[in-house]
């Protein structure tokens, strides 16, 4: 009888029979539709905390809520909580973490879509204004919480100092790939002015539509401003 080894014989693969990194990596998030899926659930979930939260506190009052209560009413572990707010504040202000999505991100920094500076941050605009118009009710919500529970106004003050540092590093980084010389600031600034411009004017819309549907019009009237003075 022919010796037996121990150790089980491995067949050699066979070249080019093992996946690359794309095929893992495909593998692991899925089929397009499952990711949308996943995707949906995350904006459901999220939505449920925002909720439970902002009628808890509008019932007890912000010190009287606790993470766990939130999270018990949404039908989820604090745990799972962490994962999409950093605190119970910021779960009554809907707070987003960067407010854009990659794909957003990653045009404008690489210079587009327009290349025109001005109008790529119109583009920004937009997208920073969708879940203002996806969610109205939870928005005016947490409106309304915040001049009722002073800690929610500086909550929102520390948030939007967040925002506003994130800008200006989206705005170095395409500095680097598309120079221009405006001051990262300003366009801060700018960005700030056009988001309150398209609010306001949805404001008095009676918020019919979209937000961003009265960006063209804030931005004209700078444009005519800027354009005017140049003429004189």
């Amino acid at each position: 009888m022919a010796p037996t080894s121990s150790r089980e014989t491995v067949a050699p693969a066979e070249p080019g029979s093992s996946p690359d990194l794309r095929e893992l990596v495909s593998a692991l998030e899925g089929s397009p539709a499952e990711q949308g899926l996943r995707e949906r659930k995350k904006r459901a979930r999220r939505a449920a905390l925002i909720d439970a939260a902002q009628n808890l506190v509008a019932e007890h009052g912000l010190d009287a809520v606790t993470v766990e209560m939130i999270s018990a009413e949404a039908g989820v572990s604090p745990r799972t909580f962490f994962n999409y707010f950093e605190s119970k504040d910021d779960a009554v202000l809907g707070a987003e973490d960067t407010g854009l999505p990659e794909d957003v991100i990653r045009t404008f920094v690489e210079g587009g879509p327009t290349g025109r500076l001005l109008s790529d941050l119109q583009v920004v605009v937009a997208a920073l204004l969708a879940p203002a118009g996806e969610a109205h009710d939870r928005v005016m919500r947490a409106m309304d919480l915040m001049q009722q529970e002073p800690a929610l106004l500086r909550r929102h003050v520390v948030w939007m100092d967040r925002h506003k540092s994130r800008l200006g590093e989206l705005f170095e980084a395409r500095r680097a790939t598309s120079p221009f010389t405006t001051d990262a600031e300003l366009l801060t600034m700018l960005v700030l002015l056009m988001l309150r411009t398209a609010l306001v004017a949805w404001e008095h819309a009676g918020y019919t539509g979209n937000p961003a549907d009265h960006l063209p019009a804030a931005v004209a009237q700078l444009v005519d401003l800027v354009s005017a003075d140049l003429v004189s």
